[in-house]
């Protein structure tokens, strides 16, 4: 989650001590903005108890919304548990908002939404009541196709399925065709999926810094399969496995040998890998890459005491081998709740998302400091004109950073 803003923060100290839910039957997080169930508002009684400090920063921010703030709140709330559409994606725009306030308005719902998740959670035994796929592989893989294929088969089996689709941002204008959603017409047009294509906008990783956010929206909206399809930019495209519960990475046939496949570095955290277009001219050379890959596997170290990556072929215009990816998949899944490995990864995934937002937030604070900001053109004139060395001049960003 992102850090709060400071205009939040400054009554925390005047904050009311929290009583108990059952006292007052309304959460106590939300006082003001929303009234929930007494087992939602249980769950941020225990949060608040256990970092008491967090909990009374979280408090303030709904006693300083306003009255149309709060009926904003109400009213996306209202509709993504409900299943609307329109609302999770007008929720899914707040969180990537970069206006300071809307953030913040953006972390009211988002801790709304983890209380009505974690409900959800209980009354499936402690059990998580989604699965999250994240899909990576090379530019031409066939990921959009394969995504449309298995979205439709899992929707006619019942299933609602969310898609967060990663476009490329262009370096010097900024801008993202947004054009994953396009290819995927026939799922698109179906009323159990979501398809929300966003910018990767120059970060890292082939994901957005609001994905792991809009996540959590698509789930309490009630889909329970939540794919993750990233840029496909390469070797990079790691920061997608730190928030999904499995990592599938989609090869075409012509990918290379297994050597190229262990340069590529990615391959270590596959959880399954995917050969794509196996039909027709290219089904012997599919055949190939699968042998080769599945003796790459073997020499690389295992993530999970429970599961052996699997390497398997498939056809998105034949859906030749579609079913039989699913089913791995959800051997995985079946496999890695039994062992608890599932909820711990998930747990783990929190902690490392956590710290990567606060590294995110410290540079930007860093950056708008206002002593930082005054000798920041001069130590930047110097270094271009070989002055002073790069480092020296952070060494001396830094100092001014810190001594003020």
């Amino acid at each position: 989650m992102r850090l709060f803003g400071l205009p939040l923060l400054r009554h925390t100290s005047a904050l009311p001590r929290l009583s108990p839910p059952s006292v007052t039957g309304s959460c106590c997080l939300h006082q003001g903005a929303f009234t929930g169930h007494p087992a939602q508002c249980h769950i941020i009684h225990c949060r608040c108890q256990q970092g008491r400090g967090v909990s009374t920063t979280l408090g303030q921010h709904v006693q300083d919304l306003s009255g149309p703030e709060q009926r904003l709140l109400n009213k996306l709330y209202g509709g993504l548990v409900g299943g609307q559409r329109a609302s999770l994606a007008e929720s899914i725009t707040l969180v990537e908002t970069q206006h300071p306030r809307k953030k913040e308005l953006a972390q009211v719902l988002l801790q709304r939404v983890l209380a009505h998740r974690k409900e959800q959670e209980i009354q499936n035994g402690g059990k998580p009541v989604a699965f999250r796929i994240g899909l990576s592989g090379p530019p031409g893989a066939g990921k959009s196709s394969f995504i449309e294929v298995v979205g439709k088969m899992l929707t006619a089996r019942g299933h609602k399925v969310s898609v967060l689709a990663v476009d490329p941002s262009s370096c010097t204008t900024g801008g993202s065709l947004l054009g994953d959603k396009t290819r995927m017409t026939e799922l698109s047009r179906d009323m159990n999926a979501f398809i929300r294509p966003s910018p990767a906008s120059g970060t890292l990783g082939g994901v957005t810094r609001t994905t792991n956010e809009a996540i959590v929206l698509c789930e309490g909206a009630g889909y329970d399969i939540v794919l993750v399809e990233t840029v496909g930019v390469g070797q990079s495209e790691f920061a997608v496995a730190d928030m999904v519960d499995m990592f599938v990475l989609l090869i075409p046939p012509a990918g290379g040998d297994e050597l190229q496949g262990i340069k590529r570095g990615i391959i270590e955290r596959a959880d399954l890998v995917v050969v794509t277009k196996s039909d027709g001219d290219l089904v012997v050379p599919a055949r190939r890459i699968q042998a080769e890959y599945t003796s790459a596997l073997k020499l690389l170290r295992r993530q999970s005491k429970s599961w052996n990556p699997k390497v398997v072929r498939a056809s998105s215009l034949t859906s030749e081998g579609i079913p039989e990816v699913w089913a791995k998949m959800e051997s995985y899944r079946d496999t890695m709740v039994a062992s608890g490995e599932f909820q711990g990864r998930r747990r783990n995934q929190q902690k490392v998302w956590m710290w990567s937002l606060i590294q995110e937030n410290v540079l930007l604070h860093f950056q708008n400091h206002p002593s930082v900001r005054d000798a920041l053109p001069h130590l930047e004139e110097r270094v271009t004109k070989g002055a002073i060395s790069p480092g020296l001049a952070a060494d001396l960003l830094l100092k001014a950073f810190s001594s003020s």
